[in-house]
């Protein structure tokens, strides 16, 4: 189906994903809501630093997914909906797990449960590769084993089979997108790069990072966000789970030498006792295999490998580095 003139819902529009997600939808022709989370200042966190051209064509609605009738209200009139509204703070998951139970599981399920009275015509439902845990085999694809490792990637399995669920039970036409680590401008300070990146750009020569030796699949964000249009773009992705990611793995470890060097400095590294996970939750090992991705969908990474990977961080390092951007970082404290 193709999405231009169409009606689309974002939720978690006011996170890293969402806003570039939105973004993307307004310069392809779409007409976008986009759901953030209510507070009392007023931010629409970060499509505030959406182009105005771009965030003035948007209906930007505050909203809780926790909160069944919202959800009904901001999904009436929709078309298309892409569900990204979600707790995902790892450390964060170890301290409050009910929380992500409520956002995460049943928060799903109020949009599911919508999506299927309203007759929604599509529905892109976010996942994550924490879900696989640490890799059984690589490259990873999507009849891998789930293993919840942490709170926040069980609660992610549960809202992944309630989305599988009403496909099977109810035909509710549901798509599963998993990305894999994305990064890029915009994303919190509790991510390894943005983490090692403000730590650089604010002077510092002692990094304070977690575990160097796990190794990741980082998926550039407007990869994933294509990834995103692409999944909802395809009747034949219905009921199915697809990987995006840039199929090239690197280790924490290499990441920063790679970061460092882009920045033109040099680093040591100390290691941080709250950034480490427990030792049983730590997901060692993730590595995306893209072929259904590339096969089903027709997505391509636009920054694969590792040459790609030097693109993407290149242009992260950039907006990082602008002043109006860094400094609404703070690297010498660590958030969950």
């Amino acid at each position: 189906m193709s999405l231009y003139n169409r009606q689309v819902l974002v939720t978690g529009a006011d996170g890293f994903i969402g806003s570039h997600l939105t973004e993307a939808l307004v310069r392809q022709g779409c007409r976008a809501r986009a759901m953030v989370m209510y507070n009392a200042f007023g931010s629409r966190g970060w499509l505030d630093e959406v182009p105005r051209e771009v965030v003035e064509q948007v209906e930007v609605v505050a909203g809780d997914v926790r909160d069944p009738h919202a959800v009904k209200a901001l999904m009436t009139g929709c078309d298309v909906v892409f569900h990204l509204a979600a707790l995902i703070a790892i450390p964060y998951s170890y301290m409050a797990p009910d929380s992500y139970v409520d956002t995460n599981v049943r928060g799903t399920l109020n949009v599911l449960q919508t999506a299927r009275d309203l007759g929604v015509a599509r529905v892109v439902h976010t996942s994550t590769s924490e879900v696989y845990g640490t890799a059984l085999r690589v490259p990873i694809d999507e009849s891998h084993p789930l293993q919840a490792q942490s709170p926040y990637a069980a609660s992610k399995i549960g809202a992944d089979q309630l989305a599988l669920s009403f496909h099977r039970s109810f035909g509710t036409p549901v798509s599963l997108i998993r990305p894999f680590n994305t990064y890029g401008p915009r994303q919190s300070a509790r991510a390894v790069i943005p983490s090692i990146i403000i730590q650089l750009a604010q002077g510092a020569s002692r990094l304070h990072l977690g575990a160097l030796h796990p190794t990741r699949d980082f998926s550039y964000v407007e990869d994933t966000v294509a990834g995103f249009i692409r999944v909802a773009e395809c009747d034949s992705a219905l009921g199915q789970v697809v990987n995006v990611g840039s199929g090239f793995e690197i280790s924490i470890g290499d990441t920063v030498s790679l970061i460092a060097e882009l920045m033109g400095t040099t680093i040591q590294v100390v290691s941080d006792d709250q950034r480490l996970r427990p030792a049983a939750s730590e997901v060692e090992r993730l590595w995306a295999d893209t072929t259904r991705a590339r096969d089903l969908v027709g997505h391509i990474p636009a920054h694969g490998g590792r040459e790609g990977f030097c693109r993407g961080l290149e242009k992260t390092i950039a907006w990082f580095r602008e002043p109006h951007n860094l400094n609404r970082y703070r690297s010498e404290r660590y958030g969950i």
